[in-house]
Formats: structure tokens, C-alpha cells, sequence
């Protein structure tokens, strides 16, 4: 690891990780418990790409995510309270409990969605990167999307349409070894989803996903540049997905091992042991954050818990947007 970031960044960066890891790892059991409906694909394992992005950007600064998008929308700054009623299905949901996991989005901290079509924030980043040349502003775009993600056309329609473009726009692919259940090994020509950047004449680079400074990194890096004008950058981010592809998965197309070697790489520890080492972090502080977190999450199961369900009038509310223009 290397430290590129403050004390306090380095500190609220673990504390976001952390906060992660618990929310999925709470998500999980009410799930197991049928407490919560729908599918749930989660990112137990991977926060290290969520936190270490999201630290470079700023708050107006736009994400678009995948169907594995909880940890995204957390370390973009949204409330727990409102993603934990959107994945119960309830009416103070982000989403007014229509979206459910794979369709979360908060606008307010501009978290474009999550979204279960694969590649799909690929195509979009483009159009909101022109949106920004358009407005005059120095925001930028980043899409995130899987190693299954590379290797559809989408994927290389909106890097090409970008690059043509120069627009503000990062590509980080969250290279998690698994599309669904088809290894990236027998998928994935030339192994370096990072290395086709040459073709579209953008930087391209792949890095341990694991380790948060490394992604923050990177990412700072791909975001000054899009800030300055120079365009895109694509993003490697390679990690292990700790659990199966959804929950109820029996994983039957991989062995145990290699989520073994996924906690032997926890990247919630490697932060930590780093900020021990530098004296920023002790035992003490570890439990404060992780009472303060856990005191978050259940505050927000109480919350989701307590709320009312959509009125199926809401049904046909919010299907058209609303310009005035128009009169």
C-alpha cells in the first residue's frame, strides 16, 4: 500500500469499508431470514474498489454502478437508512421501494443507479460525460462494471463513443474472477481487460482491487485528468467475490479455495494493519467504529422495518419526467 491521501481521509476511507462489510454482512441474514424480498447479489470481499473510487470523487461527481451496487451507493455518501427501506421494498426506500437491490439510485449524491442490465453503465457514462461538456462543469463520470461486463459489446461502444468524445468519463472494471458463473480465464481474450485502453487510445491500467490505496490512487489520477479535459481512463480493479454470484447460489462452478485466498486478502484488514502500522488506528478506535457502524445499520433495519409499503396507487407515479418547457 501506498499513501497517497490526509490522516482523516485514510481514517473515513476504512470507516466507509467497514461500514460496507457490516451492511452485507447484516443484508445477508435478514435474507437467510426472509425478512427481506427479492434478489440480493452482494459485495462482501470487494469494498476496497467501491471506497478506494468513490474517495476521489466528489459528492456532485456522477456514479453508475452494477446489480451489485449496495457498497457502490454507500461510499458515495447514501443513507443507510434509505437504501436498507429500498431493499425491504418500503415506500421511504431511495427509491420509493420500486427499485429493490439491483435498481437503487440516489441522485442527491449522484449515484446513478445500480442497475441489472449488464454493461448498461458503459453506454450511459458517455451521454452523462457529454452532459457535463454541455453544462460547462468540471464534474466527471465513473462506471463501474464486472470482468462478464468487458467482454460485451456495450462495454466497448461506450469507450469508444468516450474516447471520441473526451469526455470526463472513468471506466473501473471490478474484476471479481467470475461473469455470473463463467471464469474470467475462459472468457477473457489476453487475460488484461485494462490492456484494451491501447485500442481506443486511452490510458489504461490494472492494479490490485484489494488494496484501497491502490484504487484511490488510480482512480485520482483518472479523475484529474478527466477534469482537465483530457478524457477517459480505464480502470483494472481485480479483487475475489467472497460470496456466490447471488444469495441461495451453491457455487457449484468453483472451489472453496479460492474464497480462502479472498479473506486471506480481507481488504477491511489490510486497511486497518496499514493504519496500525502508521499509528493512526489502535484497537480502541477499531471497536469505536465498529460499535458506531453496527449502532448505524441497526438503526436503519429499524427504520426499513418500521415503514409502510408503497400504496399501490404509486405504481403509476414517476413513469414520465416533467418539463415545463413543454407548456
Amino acid at each position: 500500500m501506498t499513501d497517497t491521501a490526509r490522516p482523516d481521509q485514510l481514517l473515513e476511507m476504512y470507516t466507509a469499508m467497514v461500514r460496507i462489510r457490516r451492511f452485507e454482512e447484516r443484508v445477508r441474514e435478514l435474507y437467510a431470514n426472509g425478512r427481506i424480498p427479492g434478489f440480493i447479489h452482494l459485495s462482501i470481499g470487494q469494498e476496497a474498489v467501491a471506497v478506494g473510487v468513490c474517495a476521489a470523487l466528489r459528492r456532485d461527481d456522477y456514479l453508475l454502478s452494477t446489480h451489485r451496487g449496495h457498497g457502490h451507493l454507500i461510499a458515495k455518501g447514501g443513507s443507510l437508512r434509505a437504501l436498507m427501506a429500498e431493499l425491504y421494498g418500503k415506500a421511504t426506500g431511495c427509491c420509493k421501494g420500486k427499485g429493490g437491490s439491483m435498481h437503487v439510485a440516489d441522485a442527491s449524491v449522484g449515484f446513478l443507479g445500480a442497475n441489472g442490465v449488464l454493461t448498461a453503465g458503459c453506454v450511459l457514462a458517455p451521454g452523462v460525460g457529454l452532459s457535463i461538456q454541455l453544462r460547462k462543469t468540471d464534474q466527471v463520470a465513473v462506471a463501474i462494471f464486472g470482468d462478464g461486463a468487458a467482454n460485451r459489446g456495450p462495454f466497448h461502444e461506450g469507450v469508444n463513443l468516450a474516447a471520441l468524445w473526451r469526455a470526463p468519463v472513468v471506466f473501473v472494471c471490478e474484476n471479481n474472477w467470475w461473469a455470473s458463473t463463467t471464469a474470467h480465464a475462459v472468457s477473457t481474450a489476453g487475460g488484461s481487460i485494462a490492456a484494451r485502453a491501447a485500442g481506443y487510445g486511452i490510458p489504461g491500467v490494472a492494479l490490485d482491487g484489494n488494496d484501497g490505496l491502490a484504487v484511490f490512487k488510480a482512480c485520482s489520477d483518472a479523475v484529474a485528468r478527466a477534469r482537465r479535459g483530457e478524457g477517459p481512463s480505464l480502470i483494472e480493479a481485480q479483487t475475489i467475490r467472497w460470496m456466490g454470484h447471488y444469495e441461495g447460489d451453491p457455487q457449484l462452478y468453483r472451489g472453496k479455495e479460492e474464497a480462502v485466498e479472498g479473506r486471506r486478502r480481507d481488504p477491511v484488514a489490510l486497511l486497518r494493519d496499514y493504519l496500525e502500522g502508521k499509528k493512526l488506528l489502535d484497537a480502541a478506535h477499531v471497536e469505536l467504529i465498529e460499535t458506531a457502524v453496527r449502532a448505524e445499520i441497526e438503526d436503519a433495519v429499524a427504520f426499513a422495518e418500521a415503514s409502510p409499503l408503497p400504496d399501490s396507487r404509486a405504481a403509476l407515479e414517476d413513469l414520465f419526467a416533467y418539463y415545463p418547457w413543454r407548456e
